[in-house]
């Protein structure tokens, strides 16, 4: 059984809003009392947070399926729908959450980071909120939006001060056993370490964590062994520790060697060549190693790397090596860029944006833009009332004209994300009909078209003097025929 997870492929989906509800108030005397449907709940979002006391992903191993709840439906009597409840997942310090693809999302580190990774879909409104003095009664309501149905990977690198690399049974659980209160399993056959080792470090007033990942291998950085499944556990280590076994018996092995074969593993796994090294000669509790140790020394020095000479069996050495971890980290710290502080940045929509696009793709005409789309998410096609709202919408929006002008005709396909459309031009031709009902969208043989009833009612408007704005002729207006804006174009 897994007791260690450090990557998992996580399926969110969040929860979808609540339909709208279509009603109409009824009581004695009173057999129309105009619509009193209530909204759809918002659907619940999905969201990471940091918490300290977790430390693997054991838990998305076993159920990688997430979904937050749906908001609940709108009721009569203006009685609105509960929203979703949010889903808060924990996770480690230091998680990186990506796409599938590769790309990062974000980088989790400190206690408390939290970020909405899919959002909760908008509940519908009612139809008491889509009444208008031109539609006094809708007989139709908005359906609540899906919620965002992602897949994301989580990543776990550690968040350590100190990493121990090196070869297997090098020592480097022995070390971190002794110098912390970990307690990781050590044995004397090498891959003892299959997962990393985190312990806490506490010298005087100086407090570091270190990390002790499985031991490497020449070819580890292609996939041999177990290093490259856990390389990226230091990718945050401040200082590299080389734990070099100085009383190895394998033919051609030794301390320069090992060093080197190390070296080169790192360099191919890359994004760790500026961090500062010491190396550790560990074993020397042994005549020969100690006597190998001695030998060496001098060779390593010469590259530039500390060397301390310790013995995790009779403690010699330790003291010397944890003084200058703590130096090393102190260092690290203080050279470490400022965070910086967090920023809000408001960017304002230039004068001439639509909020939305229109391209020629493929023999239809794509419109994008985010409010266009929801729309469509949120339209009943069952409902011909719902439909011819939909297109008083997107009229009043200017996406007729921005069709218009991009060589759209009438009968041309119109993609509007996942729905398609025969455009058919019904700019300013409202026409209610029965409740649930539309006159554009029945045009029976021998009817007028919209176009033509669009014509007929901008032939009725009376002239006004353009400078004056007096009537001039005044035709045959009636009040049925004035047309007066929506307000629910929220």
């Amino acid at each position: 059984m897994a007791t260690f997870v450090d990557r998992v492929v996580l399926h969110l989906q969040a929860g979808d809003g609540g339909h709208g509800c279509v009603s109409i108030h009824r009581e004695k005397f009173k057999p129309f009392g105009g619509p009193d449907g209530g909204n759809g709940g918002h659907g619940g979002s999905v969201s990471l947070t940091v918490d300290p006391q977790v430390h693997t992903l054991l838990d998305f191993h076993f159920r990688p399926h997430v979904k937050a709840e749906n908001g609940k439906g709108g009721q009569g009597s203006n009685r609105d729908g509960a929203n979703g409840a949010d889903l808060v997942l924990k996770v480690p310090d230091g998680t990186v959450v990506q796409t599938t693809g590769g790309e990062t999302i974000a980088d989790l580190v400190g206690a408390g980071t939290t970020i909405e990774i899919a959002r909760g879909g908008r509940g519908g409104r009612g139809n008491a909120a889509l009444a208008s003095s031109r539609r006094k009664a809708p007989g139709f309501a908005e359906l609540g939006e899906p919620g965002d149905r992602l897949d994301v990977v989580l990543e776990l690198k550690s968040v350590a001060d100190v990493g121990l690399v090196g070869f297997p049974s090098a020592g480097k659980s022995s070390l971190i056993s002794v110098l912390s209160a970990a307690k990781p399993k050590i044995a004397d056959y090498p891959f003892t370490t299959l997962v990393p080792n985190l312990g806490v470090v506490r010298v005087d007033d100086n407090t570091f964590t270190i990390a002790d990942v499985p031991g490497l291998i020449p070819g580890a950085a292609t996939g041999k062994g177990l290093g490259l499944e856990f390389l990226r556990h230091i990718e945050r280590c401040a200082v590299l520790v080389h734990v070099v076994d100085a009383a190895t018996l394998e033919p051609g092995r030794d301390p320069l060697s090992d060093i080197d074969a190390i070296e080169a593993e790192l360099a191919e796994y890359g994004g760790l060549a500026d961090r500062p090294r010491l190396v550790v000669l560990n074993k020397v509790d042994v005549p020969d190693a100690r006597d190998l140790a001695e030998i060496t020394r001098p060779d390593i020095e010469a590259r530039g790397l500390p060397v301390f000479e310790v013995s995790t069996a009779t403690r010699e050495g330790l003291k010397e090596l944890t003084y200058a971890l703590v130096e090393h980290v102190r260092q690290a710290r203080e050279q470490a860029p400022a965070p910086e502080p967090t920023r809000i940045v408001i960017r304002p929509p230039a004068v001439d944006d639509a909020g939305f696009t229109v391209t020629a793709e493929d023999g239809a005409y794509v419109v994008r833009g985010p409010r266009p789309e929801r729309w469509v998410r949120q339209t009943n096609f069952d409902n011909d009332e719902a439909v011819g709202f939909l297109a008083d919408r997107l009229e009043r929006l200017g996406v007729e004209e921005a069709l218009a002008k991009a060589g759209a005709e009438p009968g041309d396909l119109v993609r509007i994300g996942a729905r398609e459309f025969d455009w058919h031009p019904t700019a300013g031709a409202y026409a209610a009909g029965p409740r649930g009902t539309d006159a554009r969208l029945e045009e029976p043989s021998g009817r007028a078209t919209a176009a033509e009833r669009l014509a007929a009612h901008r032939a009725r408007q009376p002239e006004r003097d353009p400078r004056s704005g007096a009537v001039v002729s005044p035709g045959s207006v009636t009040g049925n025929d004035v047309l007066e804006p929506d307000s629910t174009d929220e």
